[in-house]
């Protein structure tokens, strides 16, 4: 049971290509975000359709997949871990953000 302890599976829709760094290290970063829908019926019967939105990071083998892969509207199922950081914007106030760590995922839809 320790693996369920921090584990995210989504499926959605890459919002945008995703946006890719090298860093100095030699690592490599993806970061690009993911809506998911849910849908339902509200008390007068209407159909209504809730989207979140998901910032999702993935490092080196995995990011240099998505970068071959992944273009805006692709449907995606994606599993990792929700990372939380924080940092101090350029008014000095602390922002915090959470994100997906991708570890795995798999193109859905058609090609």
């Amino acid at each position: 049971m320790n693996t369920l302890r921090n584990k995210v599976q989504l499926i959605g829709h890459v919002g945008n290509a995703p946006e890719i760094i090298n860093l100095e290290s030699g690592k490599k970063l993806a970061k690009f975000s993911i809506a998911t829908n849910e849908k339902y019926k509200n008390a007068s019967g209407e159909l209504i359709t809730n989207t979140d939105w998901h910032n999702v990071v993935a490092w080196n083998k995995t990011a240099e997949l998505i970068e071959q892969l992944f273009d805006k509207g692709k449907e995606v199922a994606i599993e990792g871990k929700l990372t939380t950081r924080t940092y101090d914007d350029k008014d000095g106030n602390k922002r915090y953000i959470t994100e997906v760590v991708c570890n795995e995922f798999l193109l859905l839809g058609s090609k």
